[in-house]
């Protein structure tokens, strides 16, 4: 227990790896086989990822670039309600990156990262039959945290991406994506630059009351 514990308190949204030290995939294959033990709606096991390394991952990377260059992802808003959460982790983190508030540039080439997948050697890419719904979204979740969660028990950082799957064409020619599936996040996977202060960033969480609710009579 004390294991999971750790795994769960040292996992961390890594936004710079690196780039030159290899992914082993005995450790991958090893974190997914702990994955895919994740519960789903009548065992429907709704998770589907599609890995790309080496020249597929570069020319992945490369096209995503293009693609940022030529138009904004289609990323949906958050609701108002909801919108100042994500300015608030944009502060913390441009904040440990050393990127003040107005400086466009620096901001832009920070954003553009997330098309290189933070520089790391393995890019995944989370999808879900077109056909099945929410409740089985919540499966593919399940499966994402435990993935990640083996990631981390063996050394190796990762970042779940919502801004690669603004741009759903350039995953589908590159990685042969059918129609039939729904891309859901990208997940980038290797090692942390330890020299990244980013990459140490304890992202603060609500108060348990906050989200949670107990009935007892």
């Amino acid at each position: 227990m004390h294991d999971l514990e750790n795994a769960i308190t040292d996992r961390r949204s890594i936004r710079l790896f690196l780039r030159d030290k290899p992914v082993p995939m005995d450790l991958v294959t090893e974190s997914l086989e702990l994955a895919i033990r994740a519960p789903s709606n009548s065992n429907i096991q709704p998770w589907h990822m599609v890995f790309a390394s080496g020249p597929a991952r570069d020319r992945l990377a490369e096209a995503l670039l293009e693609q940022a260059d030529i138009a904004a992802p289609n990323v949906p808003a958050l609701p108002p309600s909801f919108a100042h959460l994500r300015s608030e982790l944009g502060a913390l983190v441009y904040g440990t990156m050393g990127i003040a508030r107005h400086d466009a540039d620096a901001r832009r080439l920070a954003v553009l990262r997330n098309w290189e997948f933070f520089r790391a050697p393995l890019a995944g890419i989370v999808c879900m039959h077109r056909d099945l719904d929410f409740v089985d979204a919540v499966g593919v979740g399940m499966f994402l945290q435990t993935f990640l969660l083996g990631l981390t028990a063996r050394g190796l950082g990762s970042c779940v991406q919502v801004s690669v799957a603004g741009y759903p064409d350039v995953l589908r020619e590159h990685l042969d994506i059918g129609e039939d599936m729904r891309i859901l996040c990208g997940v980038a996977i290797g090692y942390p630059d330890p020299e990244f202060a980013c990459n140490q960033l304890d992202v603060p969480r609500n108060p348990l009351e906050y989200n949670v609710v107990f009935k007892d009579s």
